[in-house]
């Protein structure tokens, strides 16, 4: 079984998010750049498969600049079998979630998988679409924020997380499958694995060479960093808690 894996370059979630002065977006210059940690379960979840023998063979895609390719290194130093890198002007904005299923669309399309993992939103813009998107342009089953994946005779059952608790699934292969955090913990790459990527299979692939239109239908027109939250403060009794919550708070 081939397994898809999309994994997205984003700011690390230890770095502390700057707006450019003009309002116009992240600042990005100069800032440590990881794998999205939703896609690092995907990709765990996919090494798992083949380690167990049910999955043969994981590709590793990214769609942006060439700083993506350090993250489909580590992609492929993790575990998988080839790299696609789908390669971005450095200065053209980020796609929109239904321009990269567009583009997923392609490549699954051209590669023929059998399941596709995907984390279940990225923590740059947290939109939560990709996956669903996905699944409707190829015409599969999608089952998202997956929390327990077991696949066996053709169907993939998945565990996931709802609002009001736990929903199960079973779906018939293809389908595309979106992680959530209780999926599993990924493991780190080790320094034999990040020698023996450099000797695997990387492809590289122009945007424009697929045809897809890619134009962005929505417009950011200010970017804002969130308030400053206030310092608690230490109140010395009940009554005085009340009294704060009633006069300063105006929650009760």
């Amino acid at each position: 079984m081939k397994v898809l894996v999309a994994v997205k370059r984003v700011v690390d979630f230890n770095v502390k998010i700057r707006v450019r002065s003009d309002g116009s977006g992240v600042d990005t210059s100069g800032v440590k750049m990881s794998m999205n940690p939703y896609d690092e379960i995907a990709l765990e979840e996919a090494v798992r498969l083949v380690e167990a023998g049910i999955a043969s063979e994981i590709i590793a895609v990214s769609i942006g600049p060439q700083g993506c390719k350090d993250t489909l290194r580590t992609a492929l130093a993790i575990g998988a079998s080839r790299a696609i890198h789908i390669v971005m002007d450095e200065m053209a904005n980020p796609l929109e979630p239904l321009s990269v299923a567009k583009v997923l669309k392609a490549i699954s399309e051209r590669e023929r998988p059998e399941l596709i993992l995907l984390g279940k939103q990225a923590i740059d813009d947290d939109a939560n679409q990709t996956a669903q998107m996905v699944a409707a342009l190829l015409g599969w089953g999608q089952g998202t924020f997956a929390s327990n994946l077991e696949i066996k005779d053709g169907t993939a059952t998945v565990v996931r997380e709802v609002d009001g608790g736990l929903e199960t699934l079973k779906l018939k292969l293809p389908c595309v499958i979106s992680t959530d955090l209780r999926l599993n913990e990924p493991r780190y790459a080790s320094l034999p694995n990040i020698m023996k990527a450099k000797r695997k299979p990387f492809e590289t692939i122009a945007l424009e060479d697929l045809g897809i239109d890619t134009r962005p239908r929505l417009t950011v027109l200010s970017t804002d960093e969130p308030d400053i939250r206030p310092v608690g403060k230490i109140v010395n009794s009940v009554q005085d808690l009340v009294h704060k919550l009633k006069t300063e708070a105006k929650v009760i």
